[in-house]
């Protein structure tokens, strides 16, 4: 019998439960998955920029996790894993327990790493829309801050690795302000490390750089690129620009009264520190099969994922991992488990593409990039309120998915064939 565990009940751990599951029970045998959580919900991540205006409620993209797990007869733990000994195949608990295993994906996500920029973190000077925690308490200050309106700075710091989430907030908070007839009462700039507007850590996508610059002029949003946020306090943010050497050409300060700046990724504390496992921000090193190659027991899937940044850039830019990437990575992952219990192997190779839809309130844009790393086999962007309304489909077609426990891919089946796109090989 094999013992699966999970480290991660989002939008990767799930997922990955109902599809380990399913491989199981069409292998045969009497075989166990645990997945393991530090919150005993699901939370839909894509929606918090909507939670942040008021646009979803937390119930609306929630759910417990216990309950839909037992259903497929998976077990669940709601405890956070303090350590991996993978030396030892075992996770010590944060209740004071561990548990063995036969085999680990983790698909925790990152840490968010607050304190790499002085002020920085709903705790301190900005909002976050990266939890849905973090989410609720940005929607407070957002109505506090409606009552009467000021300068506003959305965007990333240094070391983001996914910026679509900056983006897409800039525009929904736009699309509300202007709902709420007090835009005109609201300066607003988006700074970020990005060489210039539309990068997206890829390179930028086909005209990304244009599509996204044009909707900035639309809608009166400054931007500052290759920019260093240096320190934050509660009325304004410090900031360098940097030319293409990384050597600072201009500094300055930003008044704030509201402001959202995705924060730089970590790997999770479970995970800093253990040698061979993870490279030294905490990430998990995998190899094309999505195996760490000295615990070969052990794979990785979605944003704690160790990938290089797709080219040099002055100011550190990482690479996101789109949903697609992780719906990828999970079933290569899955598959060549399978592989190993038949004594075979590993073979399945994630598919290394972007797809994303972006919202921007009241349209959005669709970006394809096959492989991540240019040159590309595709590179495709498209705009139209079309992607406002795919996104709201995806939301509610994903929360349904999770609570059905199907492992059934959303990109492949419907993104993709929506856009128009012959499938992508991996």
């Amino acid at each position: 019998m094999a013992h699966v565990v999970i480290m991660g009940a989002g939008i990767g751990g799930m997922p990955a439960a109902y599809e380990m599951k399913e491989a199981l029970n069409k292998l045969g045998g009497n075989h166990e998955v645990t997945v393991v959580s530090n919150v005993d919900y699901f939370h839909f991540t894509p929606s918090n920029p909507w939670v942040a205006v008021g646009w979803r409620r937390r119930e609306d993209i929630t759910f417990p996790c216990e309950p839909y797990l037992k259903k497929k007869k998976i077990n669940f733990i709601p405890h956070g894993v303090e350590k991996v000994v993978p030396e030892e195949n075992k996770l010590e608990l944060a209740n004071g327990e561990t548990l063995n295993y036969d085999y680990l994906i983790v698909a925790t996500g990152p840490r968010l790493a607050f304190e790499l920029v002085e002020g920085q973190g709903p705790d301190k000077y900005t909002q976050s829309i990266c939890h849905v925690d973090h989410a609720e308490k940005a929607l407070e200050k957002f109505e506090e801050f409606c009552k009467n309106p000021g300068p506003v700075v959305i965007g990333a710091v240094q070391g983001v690795s996914c910026y679509g989430p900056a983006y897409e907030f800039a525009m929904i908070l736009d699309t509300e302000l202007r709902k709420r007839r007090i835009r005109d009462k609201v300066p607003m700039t988006f700074i970020t490390p990005e060489p210039y507007i539309g990068h997206l850590g890829l390179g930028g996508v086909e005209d990304s750089k244009l599509l996204l610059e044009s909707e900035f002029r639309k809608r009166d949003i400054k931007f500052i690129t290759n920019c260093k946020t240096t320190k934050i306090e509660e009325d304004k943010i410090h900031y360098e620009e940097v030319d293409r050497n990384g050597e600072t050409i201009a500094s300055g300060e930003l008044p704030h009264k509201f402001s959202m700046l995705m924060p730089a990724f970590r790997g999770v504390n479970a995970l800093v520190g253990v040698e061979k496992l993870t490279n030294p921000m905490g990430f998990i090193v995998i190899n094309e099969y999505q195996q760490n190659p000295t615990y070969t027991n052990v794979y990785g899937t979605g944003v704690i994922v160790a990938i290089p940044p797709v080219e040099a850039t002055p100011l550190p830019v990482g690479t996101p991992k789109t949903g697609f990437m992780i719906e990828s990575m999970t079933t290569a992952a899955v598959h060549n488990i399978i592989h190993d219990l038949k004594g075979e192997a590993p073979e399945k190779v994630g598919t290394w593409a972007a797809v994303c839809l972006a919202d921007m309130g009241d349209t959005g844009i669709a970006f394809v990039a096959d492989p991540q790393i240019p040159p590309r086999n595709v590179a495709w962007a498209k705009h139209g309120r079309w992607v406002h309304l795919a996104k709201i489909g995806f939301e509610k077609y994903f929360i349904r998915k999770m609570k059905k426990g199907t492992s059934e891919p959303f990109y492949e089946k419907a993104i993709m064939a929506k856009l128009g796109l012959t499938r992508l090989k991996g």
